[in-house]
């Protein structure tokens, strides 16, 4: 292979692109190409990028199939850095199986952890755990083991698992520190700063921010608690997802803030159904949706009458606790996908929220509105960015990122 090539691979590996556009920028090959494309993508010029690798995947032809393999491969880590979340599940398959099939296990690895990056951007951090379980745990190239490392790290911290996100961590700290390559090494240490930002946030009289071991030691205490987070009312390893039932989710948690009292009916109507008077019909709905709230909650609550309102008792727990998210605001979820720093297209927003487009686009004029996001570019090029949410885990302001939610 040229000398030059062999150069400018070794500076990618190394997390030098320029040096490597230093040694194949004029050239026109499909090693060069592709080469080039990478270097790019490091620089952040993605467009760009996904269009040298294609064409280097068409000049290196039908015959060099691992090659074309490992482009497509690129191709699909350019487009997850580029949020185009539809465009990777096709490929990535196709690319695994030549790559192992030539013997390549580096990249068939790689193929594997770029599978459970994408699933989890989607919110689905079990499926991810299922895709990294089937890469096993044979030795990888330090820059991999790191980024293998971050998803694990990512999936124990949508999982609440703080011990096992801290120890996946350190094998990334470690792998990096080998590796050598700045840029990872900031990602890694960007990722342990999550374990120390607050995770939720606990409701009451006294309200105070949780990190994510003690948001862990709280759900595992035995108490019953209105989780905010998922939507969800959970008591150990007992729960119960009121996530499609929105109404009955408000007045849980309106009754979980009023514990060990009771809460007015003229409350509970506000809280449920966004009604500034109460009349005769808010309280019959009312009576309609507690006796509906009653029923879903039987295995771990009673809810009674009381003579102005209503009052929710644990049946076997001694205290019932409320966990809010720690920024509670309209389009959280929105803000928390776009706090990553990374610039999104609505339709990959839509995609990872699992909502539809128009109902995203409306939530994102309004952001705009607010100033609180910024979009730029236009038609299918349009992409938005947002600021980090300061000293706040983001991911954990998706329910659905979360399990059960």
């Amino acid at each position: 292979m040229n000398a030059l090539i062999v150069a400018a691979a070794r500076a990618l590996a190394a997390g030098d692109p320029l040096a490597a556009l230093n040694r194949v920028a004029l050239r026109q090959d499909a090693p060069a190409l592709a080469l080039r494309g990478i270097a790019l993508a490091q620089l952040g010029e993605y467009p760009r990028a996904r269009a040298l690798l294609r064409e280097a995947q068409r000049r290196f032809g039908a015959r060099e199939a691992v090659a074309r393999a490992r482009c497509l491969l690129a191709e699909a880590e350019v487009a997850l850095a580029s949020r185009e979340l539809g465009w990777v599940p096709r490929h990535l398959a196709a690319a695994r199986a030549v790559l192992e099939a030539a013997g390549d296990q580096a990249n068939a690895q790689h193929a594997r952890i770029l599978e459970a990056r994408h699933l989890l951007l989607l919110g689905r951090p079990e499926a991810a755990g299922q895709a990294l379980g089937s890469a096993g745990r044979a030795a990888l190239p330090p820059a991999l083991e790191a980024a293998r490392a971050l998803v694990r790290a990512g999936i124990a911290l949508r999982g609440l698992q703080a011990g096992a996100a801290a120890a996946a961590l350190l094998r990334a700290r470690a792998a990096a520190h080998v590796a050598a390559i700045p840029a990872l090494t900031a990602e890694v240490e960007a990722a342990a700063r999550l374990l120390d930002a607050p995770a939720a946030r606990l409701a009451g009289p006294e309200p105070r921010l949780l990190r994510l071991a003690e948001v862990e030691r709280l759900l595992g205490s035995g108490a019953l608690v209105v989780d905010a987070c998922r939507h969800l009312v959970c008591e150990g390893e007992r729960n119960i997802s009121l996530a499609r039932r929105p109404v009955l989710f408000a007045l849980a948690r309106a009754l979980g803030e009023a514990w060990p009292g009771d809460a007015p009916r003229e409350a509970l109507i506000r809280q449920a159904f966004r009604a500034r008077e109460a009349d005769e019909s808010h309280r019959a709905r009312l009576r309609v949706e507690i006796g509906r709230l009653r029923a879903a909650l039987r295995p771990l609550a009673r809810i009674g009458a009381t003579p102005r309102g209503f009052a929710m008792a644990p049946r076997q727990a001694a205290d019932i606790l409320v966990l809010a998210r720690p920024a509670e605001e309209p389009h959280a979820a929105v803000l928390a996908l776009l706090a990553d720093g990374e610039a999104w297209s609505s339709s990959a927003l839509a995609l990872a929220l699992g909502t539809s487009q128009r109902s995203l686009q409306r939530a994102l004029e309004a952001l705009a509105t607010a100033g609180k996001v910024q979009g730029f570019g236009r038609g299918p090029a349009r992409r938005w960015l947002a600021q980090p949410l300061p000293g706040v885990t983001p991911g954990l302001l998706l329910p659905g990122l979360w399990p059960g939610g």
